[in-house]
């Protein structure tokens, strides 16, 4: 699921409670956005770098668990696992 400050450009996709879900495939997070990115090619530049990391401002979670890897996203995800992807919050 994308928060709503992501799921904006999701326009064609479900809603559900201010979040948009997205139908994914993959055993890993990596895997996972790989598949939602191939639906939605506009969240790519927005959720990841040009190295494929999580973007500095993007947090993301396998269902409740943080992704503590931003770099190679290769926590698991398991069969009935949802990945949740937030804009993070900063400043003061």
């Amino acid at each position: 699921m994308f928060a709503p400050a992501i799921a904006r450009w999701l326009s064609a996709a479900p809603q559900a409670v201010g979040e948009k879900a997205v139908a994914a495939t993959g055993t890993t997070v990596r895997e996972a956005l790989v598949s939602a990115f191939a639906q939605y090619p506009v969240l790519k530049d927005y959720v990841v770098d040009e190295r494929g990391a999580l973007r500095h401002h993007v947090v993301a979670f396998v269902n409740s668990e943080p992704v503590r890897d931003k770099q190679s996203l290769s926590e698991p995800v398991p069969a009935d696992g949802e990945i949740y992807v937030f804009q993070a919050l900063s400043g003061g």
